[in-house]
C-alpha cells in the first residue's frame, strides 16, 4: 500500500484489502481535498473487437472511475519491459491525462490493454509489477470468436472505405451510422479460418494463466450483454459504490451470423461438426 498521508491516519482499512488500496501522490497536480480517498488500480486486459470500448465507456459513466482508454497503444511505451513499467507508474500515479480522467476524486484507475501490446511478451515483469503495487485484472473477451473475426475484418474494411463522410469510426454512436457500418459483409479466408479461431482461444488462455497469481475476475461480453448484473459484480470487485452503468455506443452488427458474412456457405462447411460449429447457436440481442 502507498503510504497513507498524514492526515488521513483516521481512515480505517482492512488488513485484506490493504496492497490495494493507494494514495497517489501525482506530480502534475494535488489532490486537494480528495487527498485521503484511496485509489485502487486495475486493468482491463483484453483483445480487439472484443467488446472492450464499450465496457470502458460504462466503467467511466461511473462518478468514480478513470479508465483511460488504450494507454500501451504507442509503440515507444511498450518497446521494452522498462518503458512498459514506466507507463504504468504515470498511469498509477495519477500523471496520465485523457478525456476520461478524472483526476482528484477517481477511486479507481486503469485502462485497457490489448493481448497484442506488449503484455505477453513482458508478462513476468508485469505480473511481479501488479503484485507488488495491487493492481487488479478485469479480462474481457468473446466467447463467440467467429463475431469477433466479422467485427475485426469489417473494422479493418472501415478504415480503408471510410463510409461515415470520408471518416474511420470503430465504435458510433447513432443508429444511423451503426446501419451503414453493418452493410458491409466481409469474406472469411476459410482456410485460415479455424487455425485464426485456435490462435485467439490460446491467446486468451494464455494470458489467463500467466495471470493467474494476480487479482483478477473473467467476464465475457456476451454475459455482459445479456445479464447487466454482471456489471454490479465488476464494482464489487472494484469495490466502488454501485451506480447504474451507461453508454452511448451503438451495436454496429445485430444481425444473425448468416447475414454478416459474404461466403456464409463456407464458412460453414469448414465449421460445421466441428467444436466452432456452437458460434452457430449463440445470437444475442443489445
Amino acid at each position: 500500500m502507498d503510504q497513507k498521508p498524514q492526515q488521513c491516519e483516521t481512515l480505517s482499512i482492512e488488513r485484506w484489502e490493504a496492497p490495494f488500496i493507494h494514495f497517489p501522490n501525482p506530480k502534475t497536480f494535488s489532490r486537494e481535498e480528495c487527498v485521503c480517498n484511496p485509489v485502487r488500480y486495475f486493468v482491463i486486459m483484453s483483445m480487439q473487437r472484443s467488446g472492450s470500448g464499450w465496457f470502458e465507456t460504462l466503467l467511466n459513466s461511473h462518478i468514480n472511475v478513470s479508465s483511460n482508454g488504450e494507454i500501451m497503444g504507442p509503440s515507444d511505451r511498450r518497446r521494452n519491459a522498462s518503458s512498459i513499467l514506466e507507463t504504468l507508474d504515470t498511469v498509477y500515479n495519477l500523471d496520465c491525462f485523457t478525456s476520461a480522467s478524472k483526476n482528484e476524486c477517481s477511486a479507481a484507475v486503469g485502462f485497457k490493454w490489448m493481448l497484442n501490446q506488449g503484455v505477453m511478451k513482458y508478462h513476468e515483469d508485469v505480473v511481479e509489477y501488479f503484485k507488488r503495487n495491487g493492481v487488479s485484472t478485469i479480462f474481457l473477451f468473446r466467447k463467440n470468436g467467429l463475431r469477433r473475426l466479422v467485427s475485426l475484418l469489417a473494422n479493418a474494411h472501415d478504415k480503408e472505405a471510410k463510409p461515415l463522410n470520408g471518416t474511420h469510426k470503430s465504435h458510433v454512436h447513432l443508429p444511423a451510422e451503426a446501419e451503414i457500418l453493418a452493410k458491409y459483409k466481409p469474406t472469411i479466408n476459410t482456410t485460415r479460418l479455424i487455425p485464426d479461431l485456435n490462435l485467439a482461444e490460446r491467446q486468451t488462455a494464455k494470458a489467463v494463466e500467466y495471470f493467474n497469481t494476480t487479482r483478477h475476475m473473467v467476464l465475457y461480453y456476451e454475459d455482459l450483454v445479456k445479464n447487466r448484473t454482471k456489471l454490479r459484480e465488476v464494482q464489487d470487485f472494484l469495490r466502488l459504490p454501485y451506480r447504474e452503468l451507461r453508454s452511448g455506443q451503438v451495436k454496429i452488427h445485430m444481425s444473425p451470423l448468416s447475414e454478416q458474412v459474404a461466403n456464409w456457405d463456407d464458412v460453414l462447411k469448414v465449421l460445421k461438426d466441428t467444436s466452432y460449429d456452437r458460434f452457430f447457436r449463440s445470437d444475442y440481442k443489445m
